[in-house]
């Protein structure tokens, strides 16, 4: 990728809107930016300006539009190059017509992530920031962009950032006593190398272990809602996604399909899944609805059973519970309005409950318990997280892979050491664990993962 040239997007999505923004970058971004501006006052760095947007080619100088300019000299810029950015009325043709005129003075049209990666490359950024730049556009609720900034901030470099400092240490001390042996220069003994080992390795497992909750963080999770017909599964799903989305009646099998939508509860995307009641089939379509409300249940990251708190458990209730056995599960006693208030709750018949399950007891009609329903939702996620984001975890599969990579590494080294094999062999391995934490921030990344990770970016970002 040539980093000398001037590239031009338009940097807002497709389509109609009040403003659209068009970004040139490059060293020859305010020459090219210059000729289709009349200007109200002089382009000063970091001011924005107001002008009119007319046709270079166009003898008469026409306005086409009015525009916002904005000009961020070098190496004050997203990308450290000199920028110019155009503000103009949203309109598909004005934005394709700034584009064009630039690519005819001799801009050329920036890739998908370009910018980005020119902000990386130019080192601005390292390249868990570009990532989290990425994380942060595809946010769909407010904590996924609060953890996202956190990591845009450099969170998760600032934690790396000792663990390899303490590497590179050992590493240094290792080299120097295999380098200089005959100048007296003191070699670790085993038990101090393995102990500098230790304590480089425990805050990396720590990190390791952050990337279950970090993963729904990024990712979401997927909940089925399951029970037999007319438990209220569907007045349940309603509940939570908190509008009438799914068809709610009297007649048990209601629901013949698979009704989704996705929530935010505790900040993290929940995609819920309305499915039809598991019984006995009375025809071909409720038993395809059936077949399919198994298959929810088996793909889902977590199961609500409902039943009908109000009942004694049905055969029914007994054999989805016991399917449940050993999965991420909470049970929801629905219906608990209609429990008369003499009855005791444990006086209803009770089949043995999976392990894995907590309950809640809930009636969709009045909302009670919905509340307590969506904090055992959040308690299964793994809490609110807000200490955690402060402090950078691993939302990303490929972070994830490397560290795990960089402790095997050291488990190699310790296992070296154990084996008294020489420090020449023993360096090898501590190389193999930092290379991978190298990988994470980008100090040492191939352009095959570059262009693999910039080319999911969008066009102008």
């Amino acid at each position: 990728m040539n980093l000398d040239d001037t590239i031009v997007a338009i940097a807002t999505p497709p389509g109609r809107g009040g403003i659209g923004v068009v970004r040139l970058a490059g060293p020859e971004a305010r020459q090219i930016a210059l000729p289709m501006l009349r200007l109200k006052h002089a382009l000063d760095p970091g001011h924005a300006v107001f002008a009119e947007l007319i046709d270079p080619n166009d003898a008469l100088d026409t306005r086409i539009d009015e525009v916002v300019v904005t000009h961020f000299a070098k190496p004050h810029s997203y990308t450290t190059d000199d920028i110019i950015e155009i503000s103009a009325h949203g309109s598909p043709v004005v934005l394709r017509h700034i584009v064009e005129i630039a690519l005819a003075r001799g801009a050329r049209l920036a890739e998908p992530g370009e910018f980005t990666m020119r902000a990386f490359l130019n080192g601005r950024i390292d390249l868990t920031q570009a990532e989290a730049v990425r994380d942060l556009i595809d946010s769909q609720t407010l904590y996924q962009a609060k953890v996202a900034a956190q990591q845009l901030a450099g969170a998760l470099s600032r934690r790396l950032q000792p663990i390899k400092q303490d590497l590179v240490k050992l590493i240094a001390t290792l080299e120097a006593g295999v380098d200089f042996a005959e100048d007296d220069v003191s070699v670790l003994p085993a038990g101090q190398i393995l102990q500098l080992i230790a304590a480089v390795s425990l805050p990396l497992e720590q990190l390791a272990s952050t990337f279950a909750y970090g993963k729904l963080v990024h990712e979401g999770l997927t909940l089925a809602i399951v029970g037999r017909p007319n438990v209220g599964k569907s007045s349940l799903f309603n509940c939570l996604v908190e509008r009438e989305r799914a068809i709610v009646t009297a007649t048990p099998g209601t629901t013949r399909d698979l009704v989704s939508e996705t929530v935010a509860i505790g900040g993290i995307p929940v995609k819920l899944v309305d499915t039809a009641g598991i019984r006995r089939a009375l025809d071909e379509a409720e038993s395809i609805g059936i077949r399919k409300s198994k298959e929810a249940l088996a793909d889902a990251d977590l199961v609500l059973v409902v039943v009908d708190a109000s009942q004694s458990r049905a055969q029914d209730d007994a054999e989805l519970l016991q399917h449940v056995v050993g999965r991420p599960a909470i049970v929801v006693e629905n219906k608990c309005d209609l429990v008369p208030t003499h009855v005791e709750a444990d006086a209803l018949v009770r089949p043995a409950e999976p392990r894995s399950a907590g309950a809640v007891r809930t009636s969709a009609i009045t909302g009670a318990g919905i509340p307590e329903l969506r904090q055992e939702i959040l308690r299964y996620v793994g809490g609110d997280g807000s200490a955690q984001y402060e402090a950078g975890f691993l939302t990303n599969l490929r972070h994830q892979n490397l560290v795990r990579e960089s402790l095997a590494g050291l488990a190699a080294a310790s296992a070296a050491v154990n084996n008294r094999i020489p420090h020449e062999m023993l360096l090898l391995d501590l190389y193999n664990a930092l290379r991978p934490l190298d990988e994470i921030t980008g100090a040492t990344t191939t352009d095959d993962i570059l262009n693999l990770i910039f080319s999911t970016f969008c066009i102008g970002k």
